[in-house]
């Protein structure tokens, strides 16, 4: 680890949802790949502290985890070096660094907010990129790494309406907060899984469009988990790969979404179910 050296600011991405099974983590890891490919010095956090699968989609065999960070820290204090606690993901020529989740469940129970987001604050000062992955609520761990973000994707997919019922939850709740409107990126997933819900429907209930959409690909997105190589790194190219990068791009280039919703539309079935 004798690479961290130079003391910087890393952005901090963080990627949450209001519903669960919504590729959180397939596209964490991707993002994090992508980024180490145009060699960036990246961490992955998972703090889905209780079901975290980075590791699995990683295939890694982590000898510690974000309990033991915490274990040390109450010992130690500022003292600890966060970057010894960290697993390294290979392929080829691309690096980049896990902060796996505990792997415990009673472990899971007792990570303190405020120890997690002193880890945060630990890696952003080696880490060009800090990405966390989260459980899929508002607790007090998630709403702290809302405030500490500098960007949030908030992920979605249409299928079913309770599904998108949580969405809306989120997206409002996440308006209440006040954040900087470029600091919430919408991320809508697997959008062209069969559904008969209309992604303008959609963007109409949440009151703005997605900055982002990611096609459905079962079949490339399983086997990359199964392989534990990201799409991103895989030679021969996807659908779903190709849209990953062009979300990397978006987020480095700065690249914002100005488009506004016509409020003029007439109301869809959508939007009367949620009114």
């Amino acid at each position: 680890m004798g690479e961290f050296t130079q003391e910087i600011n890393g952005v901090v991405i963080t990627f949450f949802s209001t519903a669960s099974a919504v590729g959180k983590t397939l596209i964490s890891t991707n993002m994090a790949s992508e980024l180490a490919r145009q060699g960036k010095k990246v961490c992955l956090v998972d703090f889905d502290l209780q079901f975290g699968d980075v590791s699995n989609y990683l295939q890694l065999m982590p000898q510690r985890t974000v309990y033991d960070l915490q274990q040390a820290m109450t010992l130690q204090g500022n003292a600890v070096r966060a970057e010894e606690f960290l697993t390294p993901y290979e392929y080829h020529n691309v690096v980049f660094y896990v902060l796996p989740a505990p792997q415990r469940l009673e472990e899971a129970y007792n990570i303190d907010a405020d120890k997690a987001i002193a880890m945060i604050r630990k890696l952003q000062k080696v880490f060009d990129y800090v990405l966390v992955d989260t459980t899929s609520m508002f607790s007090q761990l998630n709403l702290a790494l809302l405030d500490l973000s500098t960007i949030v994707s908030f992920l979605g997919i249409v299928d079913f309406i309770p599904t998108i019922k949580n969405m809306k939850i989120g997206a409002e709740m996440l308006k209440k907060l006040n954040y900087d409107k470029n600091k919430i990126r919408l991320i809508l997933n697997r959008s062209n899984a069969k559904t008969r819900i209309s992604i303008d429907d959609v963007e109409k209930l949440l009151g703005e469009p997605f900055y982002h959409i990611l096609p459905n690909d079962f079949r490339a997105a399983s086997r990359s988990i199964k392989e534990g190589v990201p799409l991103v790194l895989r030679a021969e190219g996807s659908e779903l790969g190709d849209a990953l990068r062009d979300l990397v791009a978006r987020y480095t280039n700065r690249v914002y979404d100005d488009d506004v919703v016509d409020e003029d539309v007439p109301e869809s079935w959508l939007a009367r179910i949620f009114g």
